[in-house]
């Protein structure tokens, strides 16, 4: 075992030196939490308004209307509720104006990192929890893109990893040097939202005390759990349709039990390939495909009619495929040991898809035929019903990603 900051308070909790499972998460986040609430610290106002949100959270009763939620996806529903009640009662947010364009105030919103675009435009659009007067703001927003600050290194003077880290901290500085706030907590009521590979990286030292909402969430890389959170990455084709072609094909229309197809990224997906391409008839494992539209039309297609998705890491844990799954309606099968899976503190993700450790890959056949059709249909129902929570829109609703991404902010926010 080795140990991992658990964040601001200063405690520590283990990181398994092995892969990791959910129950072991779970576990993480608790003691965590409890190791925050363990020291006495002075409260600023915000802090207090928090601190009763949280007492209500714990102690109110639980509540009798479930919003039409299913309570067999989450680990505790009325807990949720109350949670996401008083986050649209209570939670103020404050936008830096600071940072020039691309890498500033310039969402992307196409592409397999569109989830840090999409957010960093609804949240600057939004006038419910946005305000004015930062003395009132319970979380301080960085709104820059990983992305960008990548891409405009790669087409301008190359930049190191170094040399983009201090371009962060350049930033950190200035709004340090303009405003009270980044010193008074070090960063910690801070938060960012980015879905790069390198963001993990670029962000872990003067940014590291800040809650960090990442893609490349990597239990075993520094993400620590409590703290940051996870990005759903999505993969957007249309700005103007985020959720084309959403939805899946009936289970009668389902012939294909499994189904992967992608670049040969990392060690798993070889294995993975060598393993189960063309061993069984209903099992399709495939290489990359070609990038056309008709290719591209064929991979939704494949995905439509299958019941299980392979969700298999690449160079890195997490892949848009979990939620291509989700919005087409397919089982997922996520094999990437460490991923810390998004909004985990609240969803039951072993209740709507499979969790197969890296080593297992060479029994994936036998240990999805394993699965009775009965649990099969409960899991691809519940895929259906989390769908609400993955989906993009361009005004935000109840319950959608875009609230949901900032929920699990609040939720570290309040429990820090």
């Amino acid at each position: 075992m080795k140990q991992n900051d658990s964040g601001q308070s200063g405690q520590t909790v283990a990181v398994a030196s092995e892969p990791t499972r959910l129950s072991y998460m779970v576990s993480v986040l608790e003691s965590t939490v409890a190791a925050r609430f363990s020291k006495n610290k002075p409260l600023s106002a915000r802090d207090r308004e928090l601190k009763h949100a949280r007492m209500k959270i714990e102690n109110e009763p639980m509540l009798e209307s479930t919003e039409g939620l299913h309570a067999s996806l989450y680990h505790n529903l009325s807990r949720f509720l109350r949670s996401y009640k008083l986050m649209e009662k209570t939670l103020k947010v404050y936008i830096y104006k600071e940072g020039k364009k691309p890498i500033f105030h310039d969402p992307k919103l196409r592409g397999i990192y569109a989830s840090e675009g999409w957010f960093m435009k609804l949240m600057e659009k939004n006038r419910n929890f946005v305000v004015k007067d930062p003395r009132k703001a319970h979380l301080f927003y960085l709104p820059f893109s990983s992305l960008k600050l990548r891409n405009t290194s790669q087409e301008r003077t190359p930049m190191s990893r170094k040399d983009l880290e201090q371009r962060l901290k350049d930033y950190t500085s200035l709004i340090a040097g303009k405003y009270p706030f980044w010193n008074k907590t070090n960063g910690a009521d801070h938060f960012l939202v980015a879905c790069h590979d390198w963001a993990m990286e670029l962000t872990k030292g003067h940014m590291g005390n800040c809650i960090r909402s990442l893609c490349n969430s990597n239990l075993g890389r520094g993400f620590k759990i409590g703290k940051d959170t996870t990005l759903p990455a999505t993969y957007i084709r249309s700005a103007e349709n985020p959720v084309q072609d959403l939805g899946g094909n009936p289970l009668s229309e389902r012939p294909i039990l499994a189904f992967f197809a992608g670049g040969m990224h990392g060690n798993l997906r070889p294995i993975l390939l060598q393993t189960w391409q063309d061993k069984e008839p209903d099992i399709k494992i495939l290489g990359p495909m070609a990038r056309d539209i008709e290719s591209k039309a064929k991979y939704r297609m494949y995905m439509k009619s299958s019941k299980y998705c392979i969700c298999a890491r690449g160079h890195e844990v997490y892949s848009p495929r979990i939620v291509e799954s989700i919005y087409y309606e397919c089982v997922p099968v996520i094999i990437s040991d460490n991923y810390v899976p998004p909004f985990f503190e609240v969803l039951n993700w072993e209740a709507f898809s499979v969790f197969v450790l890296e080593k297992e890959v060479v029994n994936l056949g036998h240990i999805l035929r394993a699965i009775p059709e009965k649990k099969y249909l409960e899991m691809q129902k519940r895929v259906k019903m989390v769908q609400q929570h993955f989906i993009w829109h361009k005004m935000p609703v109840k319950f959608d990603l875009f609230h949901m991404i900032l929920h699990s902010v609040w939720n570290s926010r309040v429990f820090m």
